[in-house]
């Protein structure tokens, strides 16, 4: 049973001393309200923060293909995008009847760059963002610096407050200079993927943000591990080969890692707690 499996990995978590994680799952992600609703109710000790937007790396669901801009070219005016429309109805009335609200936005740019798609999708959430106040993360792919298209697209264009997003998998970078760019921009960085050691190994995940930290931008990173209690499009064989990539690695392993290397109990406490707070409270 699914709900069984997440509510005991999310106790485990609980008994941690963690209160809070952030669900980013949304459209085309397999998003399900109701579902994380029972897990939520069998985790009292951990509240978890759902997000709404859409997750693709290239073109929109097939539900909006013909849907808003896609019809403004043949009707010669501008037609609303209704991705908009329901990201913040996501955000101020709930999830698909189920009265529970939606308290971030997420899109994604990936290895492919800003398809026609991925731009009307961050161009949505963009707007939601403004209409609602709510903050923003995206997931990136560092190695091609799509976080420089985030940049120009949603701040410079759309006009969010770049500390109101955040980058996410930058930690999937070594590029101390390329990250510290962004952070001096006033992005948040994910380093988000602790216990994917298959992408880079532990200590190369560990170390940059030591190195991050000692240039002072412990202010503008955030720790997490992009874990999930199920996930049904990766091969299980693979997961088998990645053991540390659950909710109570950071805790367990990566947290003493960073005290041993000279980060503080501070600055721990600015990436997990400060941060977020900030995050989200604006």
């Amino acid at each position: 049973d699914r709900v069984a499996d997440a509510v005991e990995r999310l106790g485990a978590l609980a008994a941690q001393g963690v209160r809070t994680i952030v669900d980013p799952t949304v459209v085309g992600l397999g998003r399900y309200i109701p579902r994380i609703q029972r897990v939520a109710e069998q985790v009292p000790d951990l509240n978890i923060v759902v997000a709404t937007g859409c997750y693709t790396y290239d073109e929109v669901p097939f539900f909006f293909h013909h849907r808003g801009p896609a019809l403004s070219e043949a009707l010669g005016v501008e037609v609303p995008d209704p991705m908009v429309d329901l990201f913040v109805g996501d955000l101020t009335d709930g999830i698909a009847g189920t009265g529970v609200r939606a308290a971030f936005l997420k899109c994604a740019i990936d290895r492919k760059g800003l398809t026609p798609g991925v731009e009307r999708v961050m161009r949505a959430v963009g707007r939601a963002a403004l209409a609602t106040g709510a903050p923003v993360t995206v997931h990136t792919h560092p190695g091609r610096e799509t976080g420089r298209e985030v940049q120009r697209v949603l701040v410079e264009e759309e006009g969010l407050d770049a500390g109101r997003i955040v980058l996410g998998h930058s930690g999937d970078s070594t590029d101390a200079d390329h990250l510290s760019a962004l952070a001096e921009a006033g992005f948040v960085l994910g380093m988000d993927r602790f216990g994917i050691d298959l992408e880079l190994p532990f200590e190369a995940r560990c170390d940059i943000v030591v190195e991050l930290c000692r240039r002072g931008f412990a202010g503008s990173m955030v720790l997490s591990h992009d874990a999930a209690c199920y996930i049904d499009w990766i091969d299980p064989n693979v997961i088998a080969f990645m053991p540390n990539w659950n909710y109570l690695h950071i805790e367990r392993d990566v947290l003493p890692y960073l005290r041993d290397h000279g980060v503080t109990d501070e600055q721990i406490d600015t990436m997990l707690v400060a941060v977020p707070r900030r995050y989200f409270g604006g």
